[in-house]
């Protein structure tokens, strides 16, 4: 069984998603390990992760402006936690709705997403932020299949 692990940094521009499928694709093909699990953590209380379509821009249009009639923006009037902006408890129940944690299951060294999947980073704050997500695969490569006997 092989482990592997990385930090992706991140640069948002502010609230909305962003595809970082590549950079996961790219990561995990360099690893080694053909066959087994990938765990995505967002470590961030105010950003989330997401495995949503990634074909019309209208679907992720049409999300956010859900999420702004469900937990819309507003300071000390509408939240008691509002010394970071109007903008800072929305973002941290946009977190709490979505995800922070995925887990993607791999075969021939990639991630298994449908045609019509994409991974995203969330930001939920208004201003560009540096995010940061940790990636963590298991599993066995080519030698470790073949030793045991088992097909990937």
């Amino acid at each position: 069984m092989l482990q592997r692990l990385h930090h992706l940094r991140v640069e948002t521009t502010g609230r909305g998603l962003l595809d970082i499928t590549g950079h996961v694709r790219a990561w995990a093909g360099a690893q080694g390990i053909e066959t087994g699990l990938l765990t995505l953590w967002c470590r961030h209380t105010s950003a989330s992760l997401l495995v949503q379509e990634n074909a019309s821009p209208d679907v992720r249009a049409d999300l956010e402006a859900f999420l702004a009639r469900l937990v819309p923006d507003g300071g000390a009037d509408r939240y008691r936690h509002a010394e970071e902006g109007p903008d800072d408890m929305p973002a941290h129940i946009r977190a709490a709705l979505t995800q922070t944690q995925l887990s993607v299951p791999v075969a021939d060294g990639q991630p298994l997403l449908g045609t019509w999947q994409a991974i995203y980073l969330y930001e939920h704050r208004m201003a560009s932020h540096r995010r940061d997500i940790t990636l963590h695969l298991i599993g066995e490569g080519p030698q470790t299949s073949r030793a045991s006997g088992r097909t990937p």
